[in-house]
C-alpha cells in the first residue's frame, strides 16, 4: 500500500471547500454527534478547551446567517451549520490560544464531515469587521464569547478533485 492510500491521508487530501449542498437532505444526528466529538478531540493548549459550538439546523436561522455574512450565501442551501466560538475567559491558556484551539476544532469538523460523506466550507468570522457582531446577534451569543467561524455542512451538490502535489517553493529546510 502506498502512503497516499492511507485513509487518513485520503481524507486530508480529498477534503475541499463545498459551496453547493443538497438543500432538502438533512445530516443524520449520529453523523452530527461524531463531527462534534471529533471537534472536541482537537489539540488544545494546556488542556484549555475554550471551544463552544452552536449547532444550527433551523432553516430560518441558517438563512439569517447567510444574510449576516457576505460570503455565506451557500447557507441558504446547507442543512447544517456549526458556529465555532471560544471563551477566552475560561483560563490563561484560553485567553492566549483560543483562536488556535478553535481553529484546530474547526479543521477536525471539516475533516470529519468529509470522512462521513459530507461536504463543508469554512467561513471566517473573527477577523472581519462587523462579522462577529452580526453572527452574535443572529445566534444571541454572549458578548464575552468570541466567534471564530462558521462551518456550512451538508450533502454535496458538487464534486471537486482531491488536492495533489504541493508547492516546493513554500518548503524551507533547517532555515528560511
Amino acid at each position: 500500500m502506498s502512503l497516499r492510500e492511507d485513509r487518513a491521508i485520503q481524507v486530508i487530501l480529498g477534503r475541499r471547500s463545498i459551496r453547493k449542498f443538497q438543500k432538502d437532505r438533512k445530516v443524520e444526528p449520529e453523523k452530527l454527534d461524531i463531527i462534534l466529538e471529533c471537534a472536541q478531540a482537537a489539540p488544545t493548549a494546556g488542556g484549555g478547551r475554550p471551544w463552544h459550538f452552536v449547532v444550527v439546523e433551523d432553516r430560518h436561522t441558517l438563512d439569517a446567517l447567510a444574510e449576516a455574512h457576505p460570503y455565506a450565501k451557500m447557507l441558504h442551501e446547507a442543512p447544517l451549520a456549526i458556529v465555532v466560538c471560544g471563551d477566552p475567559n475560561l483560563n490563561d491558556f484560553a485567553k492566549r490560544y483560543w483562536e488556535e484551539d478553535c481553529s484546530a476544532a474547526m479543521e477536525n469538523i471539516l475533516l470529519a464531515s468529509y470522512a462521513l460523506g459530507l461536504g463543508s466550507v469554512w467561513l471566517g468570522v473573527s477577523n472581519s469587521p462587523g462579522r462577529p457582531e452580526a453572527v452574535r446577534k443572529v445566534l444571541e451569543i454572549p458578548d464575552d464569547i468570541k466567534v471564530l467561524a462558521i462551518a456550512g455542512i451538508g450533502y454535496p451538490a458538487e464534486t471537486k478533485e482531491p488536492h495533489s502535489g504541493y508547492d516546493h517553493s513554500r518548503i524551507h529546510r533547517d532555515r528560511w
